[in-house]
């Protein structure tokens, strides 16, 4: 058992704090928002996460899990402590570490013993030695310290499981010391575990996130080649996925990717790239297919229904993938301006996401079922996979529609089915 501080409680650091204690730590997550962790106090989670609530309930019951909003108590006892702020792109796509900087001051002056220092954000190659530098120069009272990097590999929708199932952990460090440490932390865990020096840990989780982006937009791309002569890209990824060389995951064609991960840290890539003398062409290209993937599938609507203005077009799926509430850079955002852009009206429905979807998006009909969206509406389009959307009675839905027309972003239906149900159905790349 350890003494684990969390700094941050957003999406990386509460299911962190979470799954820690949930392995027998104590841990206490701060966080400088009062009326975040005063929900938190009172079991309300700041956003829907699968069983992510339960967790911190049973964790919280148990007395291994508390909040607060004060640093000095959140480090009086412990040994290791994360850094799980964000870092969010500026304008030049770089990754913005004002927080980093002052998290790390502020741990400086609180630390009372040796601690371990885990930077948990997705950060820029040579953050570790920047976090050890400013630790360093405000470290007065000349406390011992190491600086880790173990970045993290959680999927929103199945981050729980990600975190209890790794399938790597990497660790890196400068010192056995903090090395033993982190190596007991995890040992429950299991897992294959890399152990490498600060600056390698660090690239390996852009280079991860970035190469997933790549095998999106690369099937993507494939799927725009497809419509023009004809072929299946689902069969053309079932071919390769085979290979073992390439595998099948992330060969699923549609609308690109999305979420604050990837877009962010594809362009942070870049900019790392760009610093050292390399211009990452490969990457840019990524980002443009991406980009045009969102147009894509605008334009398909406009194909179908010709003049939009005055047309009513249904919504389903607003959240950047399923089993989130998360709409940062959601795909829906981008499609659902160009349809209004065009004088189209819009009923939507999201599972979870209707909520923060009403603070970034204006004048939407929100409903409270695919059905509702479906009855009187002129097309239907499916942004987010939900496993609810798979299952829909398309009988009933195509009764209610106006007219029968569906565009799926996420190639939910087989074309040939919908066709035999009478849709005039457009999916990617089929």
């Amino acid at each position: 058992m350890k003494n684990i501080c969390i700094i941050g409680s957003g999406h990386v650091g509460l299911v962190t704090g979470a799954c820690l204690a949930e392995l027998g730590n104590n841990v206490i997550c701060m966080d400088d928002d009062k009326g975040k962790m005063e929900s938190l106090q009172k079991g309300v989670m700041p956003f829907f996460e699968p069983g992510l609530e339960g967790m911190v309930h049973r964790n919280v019951d148990a007395g291994r899990l508390s909040f607060t909003t004060g640093i000095a108590g959140a480090m009086a006892q412990a040994g290791i402590v994360f850094i799980c702020v964000g870092t969010p792109q500026k304008p030049n796509g770089e990754a913005d570490l004002t927080s980093v900087e002052a998290v790390s001051q502020r741990v400086a002056r609180a630390m009372k013993h040796y601690t371990v220092i885990v930077e948990k954000s997705t950060v820029p190659v040579k953050t570790g030695a920047w976090i050890k530098r400013t630790i360093a120069l405000s470290n007065k009272n000349n406390t011992e310290f190491d600086v880790v990097s173990n970045p993290e590999f959680m999927r929103e929708g199945s981050a729980i499981h990600d975190f209890m199932h790794p399938d790597r952990i990497v660790i890196g460090a400068e010192s056995e010391r903090a090395i033993k440490v982190m190596l007991e932390l995890y040992a429950p865990l299991k897992s294959p575990t890399i152990i490498t020096n600060i600056e390698t840990a660090e690239l390996i989780k852009h280079a991860s996130n970035a190469f997933l982006a790549l095998k999106i937009s690369y099937i993507n791309a494939l799927a725009n080649i497809c419509e023009k002569v004809g072929a299946d890209v689902a069969k053309v990824a079932e071919g390769m996925g085979h290979d073992p060389r390439i595998g099948r995951a992330f060969l699923n064609a549609g609308i690109g990717y999305g979420g604050y991960c990837l877009p962010k840290d594809t362009a942070a890539f870049i900019k790392i790239a760009e610093e050292a003398g390399f211009d990452f062409e490969l990457l840019k290209a990524v980002r443009n297919i991406n980009d045009h993937q969102r147009l894509n599938l605008f334009l398909k609507v406009k194909d179908e229904l010709w003049n939009l203005n005055g047309k009513t077009i249904g919504i389903l799926g607003l959240a950047f993938k399923p089993d989130t509430d998360d709409m940062r850079e959601a795909p829906a955002i981008d499609i659902i301006n160009k349809l209004q852009a065009e004088g189209a009206r819009i009923k939507a429905y999201d599972p979870q996401a209707m909520e923060t979807a009403q603070t970034l998006l204006r004048n939407i009909e929100y409903c409270q079922s695919a059905y509702e969206v479906a009855s009187g509406t002129d097309a239907l389009v499916i942004i987010t996979e939900w496993d609810e959307f798979k299952n829909l009675d398309l009988v009933k839905i195509k009764s209610l529609l106006k007219q029968p027309v569906i565009i799926d972003g996420r190639n939910l239906f087989e074309p040939a089915e919908m066709r035999q149900l009478g849709f005039t159905y457009r999916g990617v790349g089929r």
